[in-house]
């Protein structure tokens, strides 16, 4: 407990500048109450305007891609290679932020629709929904940036606070990330499988859950795969190669673009993380206030919000992930009001700024608190050695 009564964010409570320090647990509950308002005033109002927008959403979303492959049969030729390769990279950009994400967070199961429900839609990525939902919803949400229950935070391969122990190998980190980014999709499944849990010992490895779940994605992925690089260039005829050369950069690019918007929801400075023990009876308003403290906006156009799937409002994404992400632009300011009137920083920038700003952390992160040549010496297992 602090001296004020609320345990909240132990890990805050160490910093000279503890921007939590000038909140009473009355501010703390009030604050969960005034965004309970905040949420069911959209759930009121939601209706007809959100369901055509979703609808228009995936139509478009389809439109383009269809028109992409159609365009990439005959990709032998330079410029219909660039423009079916763009097409193809922005639409599954689209699918997987503004469509994927957000049906499978349960936004649009209100309407009813089993085309576009959490439980029935199955998205373009290596990772099954079902898995997602589960390492995702279940967990990231409930425990977000908590250290140790939190799998999206450093994706279970990174340092991503000072006060966890660095060990040689986080020298490496800023290499992890690179490749995660542009494997971002198969970082996702991995992590969805808790492979450094299952993978510990014998008895998790042979477990049969743990099997059946890595089955489950090896066949999703061989779907993935056979779809990509082996049924559209078999149609592309003698734009084969072509059309597997633009079907991979699609993928990366949505992968890169993917790895980027979630490391600016989550990675910047000024983005706190929490201890495990900070969480114990936890109240709603303290939850609330883990989510305003954990995330970070991008700002940018209503284009560039669109192709994030709204993730750039990622502190209102963490508030109300069940809410419909074109309403979050509408709540932003509200949500923003409430930051000032409580004295709490709302963390956003450029997507420029917040990119770089999450790869110095990362970077610096890699390396121990006291950085220096002689303290890296002394810390290597060669050194310690040879003494």
């Amino acid at each position: 407990m602090n001296p004020k009564g609320t345990h909240i964010v132990t890990v805050l409570q160490k910093k000279a500048d503890n921007p939590i320090a000038h909140l009473t647990p009355e501010d703390i509950e009030q604050i969960g109450i005034e965004l309970d308002a905040i949420r069911q005033d959209v759930i009121d109002t939601r209706g007809a305007r959100d369901a055509e927008y979703i609808r228009k959403v995936i139509k478009t979303q389809r439109t383009l891609e269809m028109g992409s492959r159609a365009i990439l049969l005959v990709s032998l030729f330079p410029p219909a290679w660039v423009v079916g390769t763009v097409g193809l990279s922005i639409a599954k950009i689209i699918e997987n932020m503004e469509i994927g994400h957000n049906v499978m967070h349960g936004q649009w199961d209100w309407m009813r629709d089993p085309k576009i429900h959490s439980t029935t839609w199955e998205w373009d990525n290596a990772s099954p929904s079902e898995q997602w939902k589960h390492s995702h919803n279940e967990l990231h949400h409930t425990y977000t940036n908590v250290i140790g229950k939190d799998n999206d935070l450093g994706y279970g391969i990174m340092r991503v606070d000072e006060d966890q122990r660095w060990v040689p190998m986080h020298l490496g980190q800023p290499l992890w990330n690179f490749l995660n980014a542009c494997f971002f999709e198969y970082g996702i499944a991995a992590y969805d499988l808790e492979l450094g849990k299952n993978l510990a010992t014998p008895e998790r490895r042979r477990d049969p859950e743990f099997r059946a779940r890595a089955k489950q994605v090896l066949r999703k992925i061989r779907r993935q795969a056979t779809k990509d690089y082996v049924i559209h260039p078999i149609l592309s005829g003698p734009s084969f190669l072509h059309t597997i050369a633009a079907n991979f950069t699609a993928n990366l690019v949505r992968n890169l673009w993917t790895h980027s918007v979630i490391m600016c929801g989550h990675f910047p400075e000024g983005v706190e993380t929490f201890e495990r023990r900070s969480i114990v009876g936890e109240t709603r308003g303290e939850w609330y206030l883990r989510q305003m403290l954990g995330s970070a906006n991008i700002s940018g156009s209503t284009a560039m919000h669109f192709m994030t799937g709204n993730l750039s409002f990622q502190i209102e994404h963490h508030l109300f992930p069940d809410l419909p992400s074109n309403r979050y632009q509408e709540i932003a300011p509200k949500v923003k009001a409430l930051f000032d009137k409580y004295d709490l920083t709302y963390t956003t920038g450029a997507l420029p700024v917040q990119v770089g700003s999450a790869w110095r952390k990362i970077i610096r992160l890699s390396l121990p608190n006291d950085f220096s040549v002689a303290a890296l010496v002394r810390r290597t297992p060669t050194s310690r050695a040879a003494a």
